[in-house]
């Protein structure tokens, strides 16, 4: 029997490798904006929502079956997963490094795959198992030098490790949502659901809400929720639990990347070993991804959505 065409996941393996490099840009813009940190995560989502609306619109077509009340509800749940992860996410940023903010804000990187094998109701194969504790090892060997448990940072800590389950909830919800949407509809609907709940907690706050400066804000939108999320929600379709939680471990290689450029935190011999086991950990989940254990196959993606 012949192999199916390797090429089929090629693009969205691009596309999550893509996102999670942009993504990994959302401290640097969250720290370079004069708003607050909930409002400026309001104001990545409310830039990108006219041109996510603008895009879904233009690339619309006929739906065969109307979304159910279950889909509606799920992305409606799955704007305010993502608003409270924002918000928490963008609060710890300030009160903790960058580096502890995307390694601790990536915790769905451990919880999204074992949500697949949990629905699957298997546990991983050995070839699996192996990628995810190299991945693992590799993560702490890039960040263990610069990751400090340090009483002044244990809030912002606490609020990224928070973060970091919500995202996995919001991934969850979005997968749900993806076999009934296409992608672009999806986040544009699912974003448009965040605004409200982003802009109240700012509010409750006390935040100041309307910035002076307005490019790092631009910045946050284009890169991280039009570029981002965009090639993040595409790959959500398309590629298994476990290959999308092992690629957010690429948002600590690049952030600690920015951190060399943007601080001079230079780069020793252990990171780069580091990243050479992520790398090594996303090819042996492709080389397997046949056997990987998604979600079970009764709501399938449509092929006409997709």
């Amino acid at each position: 029997m012949t192999r199916p065409a390797s090429t089929s996941t090629a693009p969205a393996l691009v596309a999550v490798i893509v996102a999670n490099a942009a993504l990994a840009f959302g401290p640097l813009f969250v720290r370079l904006a004069d708003t607050g940190p909930v409002a400026a995560a309001f104001w990545r989502i409310a830039l990108a929502v006219p041109v996510l609306a603008g895009i879904a619109l233009a690339t619309r077509k006929p739906a065969t079956v109307a979304p159910s009340w279950r889909t509606w509800l799920f992305v409606a749940l799955a704007g305010v997963a993502f608003a409270a992860d924002l918000g928490t996410w963008h609060l710890g940023i300030i009160h903790t490094t960058m580096a502890n903010a995307t390694l601790l804000g990536n915790s769905a990187t451990f919880l999204f795959p074992l949500w697949g094998f949990l629905v699957a109701r298997a546990w991983p194969t050995r070839m699996q198992g192996a990628a995810l504790l190299l991945a693992a090892a590799g993560a702490a060997l890039l960040m263990g030098r610069s990751y400090q448990l340090d009483p002044r940072h244990l809030a912002g800590d606490l609020l990224c490790i928070v973060a970091g389950v919500l995202y996995a909830l919001y991934f969850i919800l979005m997968s749900d949502v993806r076999r009934a949407l296409a992608p672009w509809p999806a986040l544009a609907l699912s974003s448009l659901a965040s605004l409200l709940p982003l802009l109240g907690f700012a509010l409750i706050l006390g935040e100041r809400i309307v910035p002076q400066h307005w490019p790092p804000l631009i910045a946050l939108a284009i890169v991280c929720q039009l570029v981002g999320q965009g090639c993040m929600i595409y790959a959500l379709g398309r590629l298994s639990p476990l290959v999308v939680g092992l690629a957010l471990l690429i948002q600590p290689t690049v952030a600690a990347a920015i951190g060399w450029v943007h601080f001079s935190e230079a780069l020793g011999a252990p990171d780069f070993v580091g990243i050479a086991m992520i790398a090594a950990a996303l090819v042996l989940v492709r080389d397997t991804r046949r056997d990987a254990n998604e979600p079970p196959a009764a709501h399938p993606v449509p092929e006409e959505k997709r």
